[in-house]
Protein backbone atom coordinates (compact mmCIF):
# COMPACT_ATOMS: atom_id res chain seq x y z
CA UNK A 1 0.00 0.00 0.00
CA UNK A 2 1.46 3.43 -1.09
CA UNK A 3 1.88 5.82 1.95
CA UNK A 4 -0.43 8.87 2.10
CA UNK A 5 2.73 11.38 1.18
CA UNK A 6 3.51 9.35 -1.80
CA UNK A 7 -0.40 9.27 -3.41
CA UNK A 8 -0.43 13.12 -2.57
CA UNK A 9 2.59 15.15 -2.44
CA UNK A 10 4.72 12.34 -4.87
CA UNK A 11 5.28 12.42 -8.70
CA UNK A 12 2.02 12.14 -9.19
CA UNK A 13 1.05 15.52 -8.14
CA UNK A 14 3.74 17.86 -9.52
CA UNK A 15 2.19 21.02 -8.68
CA UNK A 16 1.98 20.34 -4.93
CA UNK A 17 5.60 22.18 -4.09
CA UNK A 18 5.61 21.37 -0.27
CA UNK A 19 2.73 18.89 1.06
CA UNK A 20 2.72 15.70 3.13
CA UNK A 21 5.98 14.18 1.79
CA UNK A 22 8.47 17.02 3.90
CA UNK A 23 5.56 18.97 6.44
CA UNK A 24 5.63 22.38 6.71
CA UNK A 25 3.43 25.42 8.13
CA UNK A 26 1.20 24.89 5.09
CA UNK A 27 0.65 23.25 1.55
CA UNK A 28 1.92 25.50 -1.33
CA UNK A 29 0.74 24.65 -4.84
CA UNK A 30 2.06 25.86 -7.84
CA UNK A 31 -0.40 27.44 -10.48
CA UNK A 32 2.22 29.15 -13.34
CA UNK A 33 5.84 29.49 -13.67
CA UNK A 34 5.82 32.25 -10.86
CA UNK A 35 3.20 31.70 -8.74
CA UNK A 36 2.06 29.64 -5.75
CA UNK A 37 -0.89 29.10 -3.74
CA UNK A 38 -0.59 28.72 0.23
CA UNK A 39 -3.17 26.64 1.61
CA UNK A 40 -3.54 26.42 5.62
CA UNK A 41 -6.21 25.98 8.48
CA UNK A 42 -5.96 26.41 12.54
CA UNK A 43 -8.43 26.89 14.94
CA UNK A 44 -8.75 26.17 18.71
CA UNK A 45 -10.88 27.29 21.84
CA UNK A 46 -10.79 30.52 23.83
CA UNK A 47 -7.95 31.25 25.05
CA UNK A 48 -8.84 34.71 26.93
CA UNK A 49 -12.35 35.88 28.28
CA UNK A 50 -12.90 38.66 25.88
CA UNK A 51 -14.79 37.10 23.14
CA UNK A 52 -13.01 39.82 20.51
CA UNK A 53 -9.46 39.52 21.69
CA UNK A 54 -10.60 35.42 21.06
CA UNK A 55 -10.93 36.21 17.25
CA UNK A 56 -8.13 38.63 16.76
CA UNK A 57 -5.92 36.05 18.23
CA UNK A 58 -7.44 33.16 16.10
CA UNK A 59 -7.56 34.95 12.91
CA UNK A 60 -3.52 35.86 13.61
CA UNK A 61 -2.61 32.52 14.48
CA UNK A 62 -4.10 31.06 11.41
CA UNK A 63 -2.48 33.71 9.00
CA UNK A 64 0.89 33.00 10.68
CA UNK A 65 1.22 29.95 8.74
CA UNK A 66 1.35 32.10 5.49
CA UNK A 67 3.86 34.65 6.87
CA UNK A 68 5.95 31.74 7.79
CA UNK A 69 6.24 30.01 4.02
CA UNK A 70 6.87 33.71 3.01
CA UNK A 71 3.58 34.66 1.48
CA UNK A 72 0.62 36.98 1.68
CA UNK A 73 -2.67 36.16 2.74
CA UNK A 74 -5.52 36.68 0.31
CA UNK A 75 -8.46 35.65 1.61
CA UNK A 76 -9.77 33.30 4.56
CA UNK A 77 -13.14 31.35 5.36
CA UNK A 78 -14.18 31.88 8.87
CA UNK A 79 -14.45 28.24 11.13
CA UNK A 80 -17.11 28.18 13.51
CA UNK A 81 -17.94 25.79 16.23
CA UNK A 82 -20.75 27.16 18.79
CA UNK A 83 -23.24 26.47 21.41
CA UNK A 84 -26.51 26.82 20.65
CA UNK A 85 -27.29 27.79 24.62
CA UNK A 86 -24.29 30.95 24.13
CA UNK A 87 -25.25 34.62 23.58
CA UNK A 88 -25.23 35.12 19.48
CA UNK A 89 -23.57 38.60 20.62
CA UNK A 90 -20.54 36.65 21.80
CA UNK A 91 -20.15 35.28 18.55
CA UNK A 92 -20.66 38.52 16.93
CA UNK A 93 -17.78 40.24 18.94
CA UNK A 94 -15.30 36.73 17.86
CA UNK A 95 -16.17 37.13 14.35
CA UNK A 96 -15.55 40.74 14.49
CA UNK A 97 -12.13 40.48 15.86
CA UNK A 98 -11.22 38.20 13.03
CA UNK A 99 -12.80 40.39 10.42
CA UNK A 100 -10.57 43.02 11.43
CA UNK A 101 -7.23 40.97 11.83
CA UNK A 102 -8.12 39.82 8.14
CA UNK A 103 -8.71 42.89 7.19
CA UNK A 104 -5.28 44.34 8.61
CA UNK A 105 -3.56 41.73 6.33
CA UNK A 106 -4.58 42.71 3.45
CA UNK A 107 -6.87 40.14 3.03
CA UNK A 108 -10.55 39.23 2.47
CA UNK A 109 -13.20 37.20 4.79
CA UNK A 110 -14.81 35.48 1.83
CA UNK A 111 -17.05 32.74 3.55
CA UNK A 112 -17.40 30.30 6.39
CA UNK A 113 -18.93 27.23 7.79
CA UNK A 114 -20.24 26.84 11.50
CA UNK A 115 -21.39 23.50 13.56
CA UNK A 116 -23.15 23.13 16.64
CA UNK A 117 -20.74 22.11 19.62
CA UNK A 118 -20.88 22.24 23.67
CA UNK A 119 -17.70 24.83 23.56
CA UNK A 120 -16.91 27.91 21.38
CA UNK A 121 -13.95 27.37 18.85
CA UNK A 122 -12.74 29.87 16.49
CA UNK A 123 -10.17 30.19 13.76
CA UNK A 124 -10.07 30.69 9.81
CA UNK A 125 -9.33 28.11 6.90
CA UNK A 126 -6.49 30.96 4.95
CA UNK A 127 -5.43 30.64 0.88
CA UNK A 128 -2.34 33.10 0.52
CA UNK A 129 -0.15 33.56 -2.35
CA UNK A 130 3.86 33.03 -3.02
CA UNK A 131 6.55 34.16 -5.63
CA UNK A 132 7.43 30.74 -6.43
CA UNK A 133 11.27 31.66 -5.91
CA UNK A 134 10.40 33.37 -2.91
CA UNK A 135 8.90 30.14 -1.16
CA UNK A 136 10.59 30.14 2.56
CA UNK A 137 10.62 26.41 4.23
CA UNK A 138 11.76 24.77 7.71
CA UNK A 139 14.35 23.21 5.62
CA UNK A 140 16.86 25.78 4.77
CA UNK A 141 18.97 26.36 7.65
CA UNK A 142 22.62 26.34 7.26
CA UNK A 143 25.70 26.07 9.56
CA UNK A 144 26.80 29.78 10.99
CA UNK A 145 23.39 30.88 10.69
CA UNK A 146 21.69 32.91 13.27
CA UNK A 147 18.61 32.30 14.97
CA UNK A 148 15.97 35.50 15.51
CA UNK A 149 12.48 35.16 17.40
CA UNK A 150 10.34 37.91 16.27
CA UNK A 151 8.03 37.52 19.78
CA UNK A 152 9.08 37.03 23.48
CA UNK A 153 7.94 33.57 24.82
CA UNK A 154 5.36 32.84 27.39
CA UNK A 155 1.61 32.92 25.78
CA UNK A 156 0.73 29.45 27.54
CA UNK A 157 1.97 30.21 31.06
CA UNK A 158 0.14 33.62 30.99
CA UNK A 159 -2.95 32.14 29.70
CA UNK A 160 -2.94 29.62 31.66
CA UNK A 161 -2.39 31.89 35.02
CA UNK A 162 -6.10 33.65 33.36
CA UNK A 163 -7.42 30.67 33.57
CA UNK A 164 -6.68 30.04 37.05
CA UNK A 165 -7.95 33.48 38.23
CA UNK A 166 -4.13 34.13 39.37
CA UNK A 167 -3.03 36.49 36.38
CA UNK A 168 -1.99 40.08 36.64
CA UNK A 169 -4.40 41.82 34.24
CA UNK A 170 -1.11 44.16 33.09
CA UNK A 171 0.71 40.58 31.79
CA UNK A 172 -2.87 39.36 29.87
CA UNK A 173 -2.42 42.39 28.10
CA UNK A 174 0.78 42.25 26.81
CA UNK A 175 -0.01 38.72 25.77
CA UNK A 176 -2.85 39.74 24.24
CA UNK A 177 -1.02 42.45 22.62
CA UNK A 178 1.60 40.07 21.41
CA UNK A 179 -0.93 37.52 20.29
CA UNK A 180 -2.87 39.30 17.96
CA UNK A 181 -0.11 41.10 16.58
CA UNK A 182 0.10 40.10 12.60
CA UNK A 183 3.43 38.78 11.86
CA UNK A 184 3.31 40.41 8.66
CA UNK A 185 6.47 42.97 8.82
CA UNK A 186 8.40 40.39 10.56
CA UNK A 187 8.40 37.70 7.75
CA UNK A 188 8.20 41.06 4.99
CA UNK A 189 11.68 42.02 6.97
CA UNK A 190 12.89 38.18 6.83
CA UNK A 191 12.64 37.97 3.11
CA UNK A 192 14.33 41.23 2.22
CA UNK A 193 16.96 40.12 3.99
CA UNK A 194 17.06 36.67 2.75
CA UNK A 195 16.56 34.31 5.85
CA UNK A 196 16.96 30.88 4.85
CA UNK A 197 14.08 28.80 6.72
CA UNK A 198 11.42 30.22 9.06
CA UNK A 199 8.71 28.97 11.00
CA UNK A 200 6.07 30.22 13.74
CA UNK A 201 6.28 29.19 17.18
CA UNK A 202 2.91 27.15 17.87
CA UNK A 203 1.73 24.38 19.81
CA UNK A 204 4.72 22.67 20.02
CA UNK A 205 6.55 25.48 21.88
CA UNK A 206 10.49 26.82 21.32
CA UNK A 207 11.70 23.27 21.05
CA UNK A 208 9.32 21.39 19.39
CA UNK A 209 8.84 23.76 16.02
CA UNK A 210 12.97 24.51 16.32
CA UNK A 211 13.36 20.88 16.24
CA UNK A 212 11.43 20.28 13.14
CA UNK A 213 13.36 22.92 11.29
CA UNK A 214 16.58 21.36 12.26
CA UNK A 215 15.89 17.77 11.48
CA UNK A 216 14.43 19.07 8.21
CA UNK A 217 17.60 20.83 7.63
CA UNK A 218 20.17 18.36 8.47
CA UNK A 219 21.67 20.92 11.39
CA UNK A 220 22.04 21.20 15.11
CA UNK A 221 20.27 24.55 16.72
CA UNK A 222 22.36 25.82 19.73
CA UNK A 223 19.79 28.22 21.83
CA UNK A 224 21.08 30.43 24.76
CA UNK A 225 18.54 30.08 27.59
CA UNK A 226 19.71 33.42 28.83
CA UNK A 227 18.89 34.97 25.30
CA UNK A 228 14.79 33.90 25.47
CA UNK A 229 12.80 36.72 26.13
CA UNK A 230 9.62 36.15 28.25
CA UNK A 231 5.97 37.87 28.38
CA UNK A 232 5.66 40.09 31.70
CA UNK A 233 5.12 38.03 34.47
CA UNK A 234 6.13 34.55 32.58
CA UNK A 235 8.77 33.71 34.97
CA UNK A 236 7.19 34.45 38.15
CA UNK A 237 4.34 32.38 36.94
CA UNK A 238 6.75 29.82 35.60
CA UNK A 239 8.47 28.98 38.74
CA UNK A 240 5.40 28.38 40.63
CA UNK A 241 4.99 26.04 37.92
CA UNK A 242 2.14 27.31 36.47
CA UNK A 243 1.90 25.37 32.70
CA UNK A 244 0.12 24.50 30.40
CA UNK A 245 -1.33 20.87 30.18
CA UNK A 246 0.46 20.99 26.99
CA UNK A 247 3.72 21.89 28.16
CA UNK A 248 4.34 18.07 29.59
CA UNK A 249 3.08 16.51 26.84
CA UNK A 250 5.63 18.43 24.63
CA UNK A 251 7.83 17.78 27.20
CA UNK A 252 7.74 13.94 27.49
CA UNK A 253 8.04 13.81 23.54
CA UNK A 254 10.70 16.56 22.34
CA UNK A 255 13.02 15.40 25.41
CA UNK A 256 14.82 12.67 23.46
CA UNK A 257 16.50 15.59 20.92
CA UNK A 258 17.30 18.01 23.79
CA UNK A 259 20.84 18.35 25.23
CA UNK A 260 21.68 20.42 27.98
CA UNK A 261 24.85 22.11 28.34
CA UNK A 262 24.85 23.20 32.04
CA UNK A 263 21.70 22.09 34.38
CA UNK A 264 18.61 24.05 33.55
CA UNK A 265 16.24 24.32 36.60
CA UNK A 266 13.09 22.59 36.07
CA UNK A 267 10.67 25.99 35.41
CA UNK A 268 13.77 27.13 32.73
CA UNK A 269 12.80 23.50 31.08
CA UNK A 270 9.21 23.86 31.49
CA UNK A 271 9.66 27.25 29.05
CA UNK A 272 11.60 25.64 26.26
CA UNK A 273 8.38 23.37 26.07
CA UNK A 274 5.40 26.03 26.71
CA UNK A 275 3.13 25.78 23.64
CA UNK A 276 2.87 28.77 22.23
CA UNK A 277 -0.48 30.76 20.89
CA UNK A 278 0.17 32.70 17.86
CA UNK A 279 4.13 32.76 18.73
CA UNK A 280 6.28 34.86 16.72
CA UNK A 281 9.23 33.55 13.46
CA UNK A 282 11.67 31.57 14.11
CA UNK A 283 14.35 32.79 11.66
CA UNK A 284 17.67 31.39 10.20
CA UNK A 285 19.54 33.77 8.57
CA UNK A 286 22.88 34.10 7.76
CA UNK A 287 25.50 35.67 9.92
CA UNK A 288 26.52 39.10 8.04
CA UNK A 289 22.93 39.76 7.48
CA UNK A 290 21.50 39.13 11.12
CA UNK A 291 22.63 42.79 12.45
CA UNK A 292 20.79 44.37 10.22
CA UNK A 293 17.63 42.42 10.39
CA UNK A 294 17.29 42.65 13.84
CA UNK A 295 17.82 46.67 13.42
CA UNK A 296 15.18 46.84 11.04
CA UNK A 297 12.74 44.64 13.15
CA UNK A 298 13.36 47.07 15.85
CA UNK A 299 13.17 50.25 13.96
CA UNK A 300 9.30 48.94 12.53
CA UNK A 301 8.35 48.65 16.54
CA UNK A 302 8.83 44.55 16.06
CA UNK A 303 10.07 42.24 19.02
CA UNK A 304 13.22 40.78 17.86
CA UNK A 305 15.94 38.68 19.18
CA UNK A 306 18.79 36.71 18.77
CA UNK A 307 18.29 33.57 20.48
CA UNK A 308 20.79 30.74 19.25
CA UNK A 309 22.80 29.69 16.52
CA UNK A 310 22.96 27.05 13.67
CA UNK A 311 25.69 24.30 13.81
CA UNK A 312 26.74 21.27 12.35
CA UNK A 313 24.80 18.02 13.78
CA UNK A 314 21.78 15.82 12.15
CA UNK A 315 19.26 17.35 14.32
CA UNK A 316 18.59 18.17 17.67
CA UNK A 317 18.22 21.13 20.03
CA UNK A 318 21.34 21.73 22.15
CA UNK A 319 20.63 24.75 25.00
CA UNK A 320 23.25 26.68 27.10
CA UNK A 321 23.05 29.07 29.53
CA UNK A 322 25.56 31.42 28.30
CA UNK A 323 27.28 32.45 25.36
Amino acid sequence: MRPLSEIYSGGDYPQVLVGLSEPDDAAVYQIDPARAIISTTDFFPPVVDDPYDFGAIAAANALSDVYAMGGRPLMAINLVAYPEDLDNEILTEILRGGAEKVREAGAVIAGGHSISDAEPKYGLSVTGEVDVGKIIRKSGAQVGDVLILSKKLGTGVVTTALKRDIADPQHVAAAVESMSRLNRTAAELAQRHGAHAMTDITGFGLVGHGLEMAKLSGVDFRLNMKALTLLPGTIDYARNGVFPGGMERNREYYSQWLVANGELAEFERGLLFDPQTSGGLLMSVAADRATALLADMRAEGEDAFRVGDVVAGSGIIVVVKSG
